[in-house]
């Protein structure tokens, strides 16, 4: 950064000449991406290939050639720091000041595309990703009524930050807070006490609690009544967070509220319920999954997030070893026969099986699924879902689909016996069926298929493959450091993988402000693949269950890393190394596994 711009703030005067620059090179048709080309950034074939995809995606050019990998950020940043005369930050390595960022209001931060950075001599410093607009600039400087020094952050960083920053529990505390003094002014009985206030304390504490859940991508929220509080929790990466504590009280219009939004009965509080409704939040169009069931002090709420506008991944975005995801599309192009996708609840499987439905979707081939519920849309695809309310049943809607003449066919999850039989039955006449079992590893597929009622010999003539997988979560890139390990994680990882974590260099993340100072951002999958070999199925054959994991664990050590038979533990050890995960979720996630 310029040290002479550091040690004193441009008057606005000055800062309005400055930008005036990029405006006259716009009057003179000069704009970035024929700057780029000019510069010998990027080729003039890619220009055209980036505009085309701005216009499907609604980004910004810069970040549209970014995702084409035509350039990284930090190229772009430098590039456009550079020509607009303005210097660049990081923010991942700039300390934010919670307090000192709120102090620009938030609904102006986000117009203006801008993030207070620090105090400067009579004035700040302001972060924007388009110092060039001059009606953001002007409304930035009568909003602080001070001087501005600008400079260039990344687009992404920004609305990560912003994010971060502008968080709502200060109102959602304050709502709370004024519900349960509205309640207090009552003295109805306990079973009035949903009538006993007005809707518009409950409804802004909902909308602020939504649209905080999308700001830090919460993937469910969970609203808990105990004896003397009310708890909201987030699930972030995986991990329950406290969001707020309420008065108890307000338990009840709060649940009362969701319900109605979701066509639930709101006087039955005896029984568990299950709805599901729309909202939209911040332009983006969120599905909630609600259940609803009866506890020791009222009924807890929880609410699964899905957002229809997530993009769908491909196999190699999934971040599966090359060689594994080599093998995995080479098996979903089988012509017929079984595809498993196994692990835990929230450990990626539908997004593991709509990656593999992309690779097969094309114009020549039909694809029904059958889900509960329906999570991507997904063009040119069949979609149904089942509604348990009028028999519209997993083992119904395949009955059916057999009939409609597909090619392949995805089944959400196999939950019963009648269900995995006309699956198998459907692969055994000719169709590719993906679908999802509840198993902790790969292996452990066919015992599962065995317990719910399926023959060895079915099992064995249709299955082709199994992935196992789980989500870790991943360390925040713009904190990452060495991660010297407590004595009691480094004993603990000697007794699961022995000796050859001596040599492995472990990191984790410090925590910083794109990270909410968590260290971690994001999750990544940890994947096992398993291959049918003439082996596996004379074991299958057999239905012997330990013959099956010695068969399966030769092959794996045969086979080795290379050819991408990586075991859960293997997979998790190896992101370890690569930095990409820390070795505390190497543990969590693989504890007790074999292999």
């Amino acid at each position: 950064m310029d040290t002479e711009n550091d040690s004193k703030v441009i008057d606005i005067k000055a800062q309005r000449q400055a930008l005036s620059a990029p405006k006259k090179m716009k009057s003179k048709r000069v704009r970035l991406g024929d700057l780029l080309v000019v510069n010998n950034k990027i080729t003039e074939e890619q220009l055209q290939q980036a505009l085309s995809e701005q216009k499907t995606s609604g980004h910004r050019l810069g970040r549209s050639l970014v995702d084409l990998g035509f350039l990284t950020s930090d190229e772009l940043m430098k590039f456009l720091s550079k020509k607009l005369g303005v210097p660049y930050v990081d923010l991942g390595q700039f300390n934010l000041d919670p307090e000192l960022v709120q102090h620009l209001p938030e609904e102006v931060a986000r117009r203006c595309r801008a993030i207070l950075l620090e105090p400067v001599e009579e004035g700040f410093r302001v972060g924007m990703d388009d110092p060039t607009n001059i009606f953001a600039f002007d409304e930035l400087v009568e909003a602080l009524d001070c001087p501005v020094l600008l400079t260039l952050v990344k687009e992404e960083d920004l609305d990560t930050s912003l994010d971060s920053i502008y968080r709502h529990t200060t109102e959602i505390d304050g709502f709370a807070t004024a519900i349960g003094q509205e309640l207090s002014e009552h003295d109805e009985e306990e079973e009035d006490v949903d009538e006993s206030i007005s809707d518009a304390p409950v409804v802004q504490l909902l909308q602020h609690m939504f649209n905080d859940a999308v700001k830090v991508n919460a993937s469910d929220i969970h609203i808990e009544p105990d004896e003397d509080e009310l708890r909201i929790r987030f699930r972030l990466d995986g991990i329950l967070h406290v969001q707020t504590v309420a008065e108890k009280r307000i338990a009840k219009p709060v649940a009362s509220r969701l319900k109605l939004m979701a066509g639930l009965d709101i006087s039955e509080k005896r029984l568990p319920q299950d709805g599901r409704f729309n909202i939209k939040i911040r332009d983006k169009s969120l599905d909630v999954r609600i259940s609803t069931m009866p506890v020791q002090y009222g009924e807890s709420v929880v609410m699964r997030l899905l957002h229809r506008s997530s993009k769908l991944m491909e196999i190699d975005q999934m971040g599966m070893p090359p060689a594994m995801a080599e093998r995995l599309r080479q098996m979903v192009r089988s012509p017929h026969g079984v595809i498993f996708v196994t692990g835990p609840t929230g450990s990626g499987k539908t997004t593991t099986l709509y990656a593999a439905l992309s690779t097969l979707n094309s114009s020549d081939t039909k694809i029904i699924t059958v889900e509960d519920p329906v999570e991507y849309r997904l063009k040119g695809i069949n979609q149904v879902q089942v509604n348990a309310k009028i028999e519209l049943t997993f083992a119904r809607v395949l009955r059916t689909i057999l009939r409609q003449d597909p090619d392949i066919v995805l089944v959400g999850e196999m939950r019963d016996r009648e269900t995995v039989e006309i699956g198998l039955r459907a692969a055994l006449t000719g169709h590719l069926v993906l679908s999802s079992l509840h198993t902790n590893d790969a292996v452990s597929t066919f015992s599962r298929l065995m317990d719910m009622g399926a023959e060895p010999f079915l099992i064995a003539s249709t299955v082709r493959g199994v992935v196992a997988q789980r989500l870790a979560r991943q360390i925040c890139d713009k904190c990452t450091e060495p991660d010297p390990l407590e004595p009691g994680v480094r004993t603990a990882l000697e007794e699961e993988f022995g000796e050859r974590i001596h040599d492995m260099k472990f990191y984790k993340g410090k925590g910083c402000g794109l990270c909410s100072n968590q260290g971690y951002n994001g999750r990544v999958g940890v994947y096992e693949l398993l291959v049918m070999d003439d082996e596996i199925l004379k074991a299958v054959h057999s239905g012997d269950a330990v013959e099956i994991a010695e068969v399966v664990r030769k092959q794996q050590i045969f086979h080795g890393i290379d050819k991408g038979y990586y075991t859960l533990k293997q997979s998790a050890l190896h992101l370890a190394a690569q930095g990409k995960t820390t070795a505390e979720e190497v543990l969590r996630i693989t504890y007790g596994m074999s292999g």
